[in-house]
């Protein structure tokens, strides 16, 4: 076998790497060029879509809580109620009846609304965890996501049955939502021009079954 001749094979490596080629600095000019193009073209469009989304994440985290106190008033076998704009506006928390829905405690009456959702006045987790030492089944307050606000709210009541009930500011008991006529909980972007496009609203439906629904 001849021995390969160390000049050749030397011509061959060179040339494979003279034929390597790379990115040329205007080429990469013009790449960067155009993902700056095609970003300033979907900036708009990503902007309005964010506060949307985020009218779609506050609607679900209502939606939910509302699932939460109807079953936990079914489980508990006590009334559970989901309060709006309490203790603040844009806040909104799950709160169990203290007494009965024919006679509630003065605690839950409209006038304490602020002082019943509190964090301050009734924590949560809650510090008396016995059977009797109610109320033992409320949630935490929770918050809408930024720039999103409530446009339509009243306070849903969730009884063992599982039926829903409404604050009609006819007296207590409340009655009971109406079979044809849904109650709406509805939510908006708060950051002014879209604010009223349909497209902006998302709207929950509880029914007389205490069925829950996003439209």
């Amino acid at each position: 076998m001849s021995a390969q001749n160390p000049a050749r094979a030397g011509v061959a490596l060179d040339s494979r790497f003279t034929d390597a080629r790379g990115f040329s600095l205007s080429e990469l000019m013009l790449v960067v060029a155009s993902i700056a193009i095609v970003s300033a073209m979907a900036l708009p469009t990503i902007t309005n879509m964010l506060p949307n989304m985020r009218v779609g994440m506050s609607a679900r985290a209502v939606e939910r809580t509302l699932q939460t106190a109807r079953l936990k008033a079914v489980a508990s076998n006590r009334a559970i109620r989901v309060r709006f704009n309490c203790p603040a506006v844009g806040q909104f928390r799950m709160v169990e009846l203290i007494g009965t829905p024919g006679i509630p405690a003065a605690a839950d009456g409209d006038g304490q609304a602020a002082t019943r959702c509190s964090p301050a006045a009734y924590p949560h987790p809650d510090q008396a965890i016995g059977t009797f030492d109610i109320p033992n089944n409320d949630g935490p307050p929770q918050e809408l996501q930024t720039r999103v606000e409530f446009v339509n709210v009243q306070t849903i009541e969730f009884r063992a049955d599982g039926r829903a009930y409404v604050d009609a500011g006819t007296g207590n008991p409340w009655p009971a939502i109406p079979d044809n006529d849904p109650v709406e909980i509805t939510l908006r972007r708060s950051d002014g021009g879209t604010a009223v496009q349909a497209a902006t609203l998302h709207t929950i439906e509880v029914n007389s079954l205490g069925r829950i629904r996003i439209q």
